[in-house]
């Protein structure tokens, strides 16, 4: 009794409670019963089942993805229909996703000209880069290195002794003039229908019409030149009895879920690509609407009717005095 062991702890000491092995002496923790799968099953790697800063619906939307088949839909609106989570927990997943690179969308252009989004769903976690349309998987290979230009070797300015003219003036800018700038020259608009007369009820009509577009989309905000240029296209419809809510519904209608680079160029592909031919010849055009009178009380029943000023009395009354 009075030998004492001195490698043994003063007092018993507790288990961290970070450590993972904690409940597996008491009996506690997960236990699996596994069946094999043979068919109607998906490989989900632990890099994203165990992932430590997903959030918990970004993994599991990314194993929905994963089990997707080839061309189902993938976008916010129909994986909103399909869970109970809203598009703003949702978009939110996706671009978690997107960020460690589970997941890229790319914007692809169809034969009439419509934009659609293309969501690549990836079972390996890449830097999250865009790459070509026509890849035809995940990326796995790092990426290259950037390119080091090197300075291109200039040859001496000549001087005005050796016939060199002297440098043009600068600018208040600080920018000489006759120096056109480095920037990309913009890529001119697509061309649009021209309408058979230019009158300008009409070409103000279809410049309204434009004007309005924001109103159903904010993406459609357009300016004053890219209007211009669109304005015969929509003047070119309407000449050709087309009512202008259905202009505004084709150039409306089925619009991408991206941002749009360039509204005025979707527009103008759409006015092109979508002209209806021209009314029947011979077709005589619609007229005015039947005027629409004010409602007055009948004098002989007090009921109101519409009818002009010269009536008095309703049909009901007018039909009763006849009949008498």
């Amino acid at each position: 009794m009075g030998t004492q062991n001195p490698s043994a702890p003063p007092r018993a000491q507790s288990a961290p409670a970070f450590n993972s092995t904690r409940t597996r002496h008491h009996g506690g923790g997960i236990t699996h019963e596994n069946t094999r799968h043979t068919t109607r099953f998906v490989v989900i790697g632990n890099h994203l089942v165990q992932h430590k800063e997903l959030s918990l619906l970004a993994i599991g939307l990314s194993c929905h993805l994963q089990s997707l088949p080839t061309g189902a839909g993938a976008d916010i609106k129909t994986l909103t229909a399909r869970f109970p989570e809203g598009p703003t927990r949702i978009a939110a997943a996706l671009r978690e996703l997107e960020a460690h690179g589970y997941l890229r969308r790319e914007r692809h252009r169809t034969t009439t000209g419509r934009i659609v989004t293309r969501t690549v769903s990836c079972n390996q976690p890449q830097a999250a880069r865009r790459e070509p349309a026509n890849t035809g998987g995940c990326p796995d290979r790092p990426p290259a290195p950037p390119r080091q230009h090197r300075p291109a070797e200039r040859p001496p300015a000549p001087t005005e002794e050796q016939g060199q003219a002297p440098h043009p003036p600068r600018t208040e800018t600080g920018t000489r003039t006759g120096h056109r700038p480095h920037s990309r020259p913009r890529k001119a608009l697509p061309a649009v229908p021209q309408p058979s007369r230019t009158a300008s009820a009409l070409l103000q009509q279809a410049t309204d019409l434009l004007a309005t577009l924001r109103r159903h989309d904010p993406r459609l905000l357009l300016s004053t030149a890219d209007t211009a240029h669109l304005a015969p296209g929509v003047a070119a419809w309407l000449e050709r009895d087309v009512a202008p809510g259905a202009v505004r519904h084709a150039l409306t209608a089925d619009l991408p879920d991206d941002p749009l680079r360039r509204p005025a160029a979707l527009l103008a592909h759409r006015l092109t690509a979508q002209l209806p031919p021209p009314p029947p010849f011979g077709a005589a055009p619609a007229g005015p609407p039947p005027p629409r009178h004010e409602v007055r009380n009948c004098d002989g029943c007090d009921r109101g009717f519409r009818a002009p000023e010269t009536e008095d009395r309703c049909r009901d009354c007018r039909d009763a005095g006849s009949a008498v």
